[in-house]
């Protein structure tokens, strides 16, 4: 099937997760089952659980895989519900591309790009909050809030007092529009930091990442490899901390004379000291690639 969505840092992955011959992979983030498809390919031993709480995504996934039979199972919801139900499986590989899926943003019914005539930006369609009620119900003190901690907007002040001085907005047309008349970008669309605030409020991305990653660390999956797939720098920022967390052996406080842990507490080894990125190719052809992150932690 050809898929609507390219998935980033493909080759990279395949790479990466070569030596997980057999188990169980997850899937955190199955989008459109690209990853999926080609560590299934690239491994016949392996069973994959593929999560997604995208109807449409796991729809389409179901019938791309099918070839692989009962080697794949499909989970439907959010990867921080569906993972600590797995504590009794044998994990070597998990992955989880912490994006959205092209389809998603090139979809105007769904609401995420500059030029639909919805403004929505839900990843489940089932949730209550979405773009609309943000936008249009928050206080200006709450854009604010988004604006600078999620979209890192320098002027995030101005930003929200126009947003609220022109409310109400009935499509993310006109709130792109409106923002590019006042604001400048080099490169980036003037909205994109906005719309980015705004989807990880809806989607509260950060707060399932933190979840995603605690989860994990409780399962504590012997041997087993783990990637995560981050586009901007307040995801990355959380995964290299926790990575960085995982490997510590020593876990006394700064203030304490000499080691009285034991020295003994790393969950295991960080893969990656520095980012895998996309590289020229990838980016030519997929130019949403260039902001991706792909960073892996192995437990012992």
């Amino acid at each position: 099937m050809k898929s609507p969505h390219i998935p980033v840092l493909l080759e990279e992955v395949k790479r990466a997760f070569n030596g997980v011959n057999e188990g169980l992979f997850v899937d955190c983030t199955l989008g459109f089952g690209g990853h999926s498809e080609a560590i299934l390919s690239q491994h016949p031993r392996l069973h994959l659980i593929g999560i997604d709480q995208d109807p449409q995504a796991i729809d389409f996934a179901q019938k791309r895989l099918a070839p692989f039979g009962d080697r794949v199972r499909f989970k439907r919801g959010r990867f921080s519900d569906v993972v600590p139900q797995l504590r009794e499986e044998k994990i070597s590989g998990l992955l989880a591309d912490i994006g959205i899926s092209s389809l998603q943003i090139d979809s105007g019914e769904r609401g995420f790009s500059f030029d639909s005539d919805r403004l929505d930006m839900r990843m489940n369609p089932q949730e209550k909050l979405d773009a609309y009620q943000v936008v249009n119900h928050y206080s200006q003190q709450d854009l604010e809030r988004i604006l600078r901690e999620y979209g890192e907007v320098r002027e995030y002040r101005k930003m929200a007092d126009l947003i609220v001085s022109n409310r109400p907005f009935e499509s993310a047309k006109t709130l792109s529009d409106l923002i590019a008349k006042h604001f400048h970008a080099k490169k980036i669309h003037p909205a994109t930091l906005a719309f980015q605030a705004i989807r990880i409020e809806v989607n509260d991305e950060l707060g399932e990442l933190h979840r995603l990653l605690e989860a994990v660390a409780s399962l504590h999956p012997s041997k087993a490899l783990v990637g995560i797939i981050s586009f901007h720098s307040l995801e990355d920022r959380i995964v290299k901390k926790r990575f960085q967390e995982w490997s510590k052996g020593c876990i006394c406080p700064p203030q304490a004379p000499r080691c009285l842990c034991g020295g003994d507490h790393a969950l295991g080894e960080i893969v990656t000291k520095k980012p895998i990125i996309a590289q020229g190719e990838e980016i030519a052809r997929n130019p949403r690639s260039r902001s991706a992150k792909l960073r892996l932690f192995r437990f012992r």
